[in-house]
């Protein structure tokens, strides 16, 4: 029996030198941490459970060069919360993906989804094992996409890219529910070797899949960190805003930040002037519990602001227009990042509170090109169909369509109501006076003066006070009661729990 276990700990203990000890080294000197270091960085001390530790290539010739076949997976605890992890080691193989890598990978992904645990992933790697793959018996088998890559949303899906990463680690970020990026790091389909050598276009990684290209272009990924510290702290700090699974609700956190408090500060930071920009930031952070909040997607698609936060300790989504950025109307990018974090929150039970100033959608031929009536409507229908609790507020302009896909009345909302700030019509005075009233400003014997009168008289038409005397909005409330009245209405919308229908889990992870 000793010698039996004397050789099981000697097979253990090669196995956690993955790739060797010069292999490790080189890593390191690359200015990069392990896999072993990023989860020891990850999950609480000692939690750390692992499966496959002594599984290996099962390519002829490679099995003592194939610790872990170049994946480490296992049960944790993070924060005291359990979760799955699985972490790429790219000093076997470079950390590509064969059978066995494969076959760990699913397992961890399958316990994942059985017991409801969210999925942590620490990627980095150049995707499938050319060897492992060729021809049509190995590569059929490798085919899981349906099962590793269709998750639904029913557990969060966290994923830190820390590496160059091609191919399946690629496929995972984009399917999660958050990705991070660490700058320096490139995340593409293929490298620019493969693509040199498929297309003949020559690229740097940087200019193919580096973190400018995802935060201005793409949306892929969530935000962006200068060091592997700071990437697993942002995974650390956006699971804690997740329920475990779908079926449970968001963790609650205790505040001393009285729910019922004025906001007596947001008189000064929005200007009654509607032609004036100001930080929306600012007014969410008076609203939110301990002024702190989670922003996603901080650089894509900036006239729009997605973020996590809590009241009252319970933890809220926030769709919110960005005045600093185009004034705040929404182009492309900002519909795909609202029907992202839409699908987001309805599918983990995240209420949502929608903070309008809008004057509309940016409109051109640019735009169209870019199919902005179907970017439209994808926001629209993601509202229509999402069963969580929300509730809209009105600061300043809602203009046009856009006062629809901002949840304006009839679209779903639990209360709709307004600062006296508010403006609410089909289009904003200027142009509305300039299409309906242009020919009789023309024939005007005083142009100015008339235009004068008729924007008075299209502000005043625009007032809220004009629907809610209809009870078309809920009420027009004080703004410096806005906390208390979101902590007040959050109390009986989710008086039942914020738990909705789910009916987009199912929805693409991109559009």
């Amino acid at each position: 029996m000793k010698q039996l276990i004397e050789d099981l700990q000697n097979r253990k203990e090669r196995a956690m030198l993955g790739g060797g000890e010069e292999r490790i080294a080189r890593h390191r000197e690359s200015g990069f941490l392990t896999a072993r270091e990023r989860i020891d960085m990850l999950v609480d001390a000692d939690s750390f459970i692992e499966f496959g530790s002594l599984a290996q290539s099962d390519q002829p010739g490679c099995e003592e060069k194939s610790a872990g076949d170049g994946l480490i997976t296992g049960l944790a605890k993070v924060d005291g919360r359990q979760v799955a992890v699985q972490a790429a080691d790219k000093t076997v193989f470079a950390g590509t993906e064969g059978m066995v890598y494969f076959r760990k990978t699913r397992a961890i992904h399958d316990f994942a989804l059985k017991r409801g645990l969210p999925l942590l992933n620490l990627k980095e790697g150049g995707g499938l094992r050319i060897p492992d793959g060729m021809g049509a018996d190995q590569f059929s088998q490798m085919l899981f996409w349906d099962e590793l890559l269709t998750h639904n949303r029913q557990v969060p899906m966290i994923t830190a890219v820390l590496g160059d990463s091609y191919g399946g680690p690629t496929w995972v970020a984009v399917t999660s529910d958050f990705v991070t990026q660490l700058k320096g790091t490139t995340m593409a389909v293929a490298g620019p070797r493969i693509l040199e050598i498929a297309t003949g276009e020559k690229i740097s990684s940087e200019t193919l899949g580096g973190w400018e290209i995802h935060a201005k272009y793409t949306g892929q990924v969530d935000s962006f960190t200068e060091s592997e510290e700071a990437s697993i702290g942002e995974m650390k700090k956006f699971l804690s805003y997740m329920p475990s699974n779908a079926n449970e609700e968001p963790p609650v956190k205790e505040t001393m930040d009285d729910p019922y408090r004025t906001v007596d500060n947001v008189v000064d930071i929005v200007p009654a002037n509607k032609k004036r920009a100001y930080d929306m930031k600012k007014v969410i952070k008076e609203l939110v519990d301990d002024g702190e909040y989670f922003e996603l997607k901080s650089l894509f698609g900036r006239a729009l602001l997605t973020v996590l936060a809590r009241i009252n300790g319970r933890v809220i989504g926030i769709i919110a227009n960005q005045p600093m950025m185009f004034a705040g109307s929404a182009g492309a990018n900002e519909c795909e990042k609202a029907t992202d974090f839409i699908c987001l929150c309805d599918s983990y039970n995240i209420p949502i509170i929608f903070l309008h100033d809008i004057p509309g959608f940016r409109v051109s031929s640019d735009a169209e090109k870019l199919k902005m009536p179907t970017k439209i409507m994808m926001w629209n229908q993601a509202l229509a169909q999402s069963t969580v609790p929300k509730i809209s507020i009105i600061i300043r302009k809602s203009i046009g369509a856009a006062y629809a896909n901002m949840c304006g009345p009839t679209m779903g909302a639990d209360f709709v109501v307004a600062w006296p700030t508010a403006e609410i019509n089909f289009t904003g005075p200027e142009v509305g006076v300039n299409v309906v009233f242009g020919q009789q400003l023309k024939d005007s014997e005083n142009p100015a003066e008339e235009r004068k009168k008729l924007l008075e008289s299209w502000g005043s038409d625009s007032s809220p006070y004009a629907a809610v005397e209809k009870h078309l909005i809920d009420d027009i409330i004080d703004p410096r009661d806005t906390r208390k009245f979101l902590s007040q209405t959050l109390e009986y919308s989710c008086a039942r729990g914020s738990k909705g229908e789910h009916r987009l889990a199912n929805w693409p992870t991109g559009f």
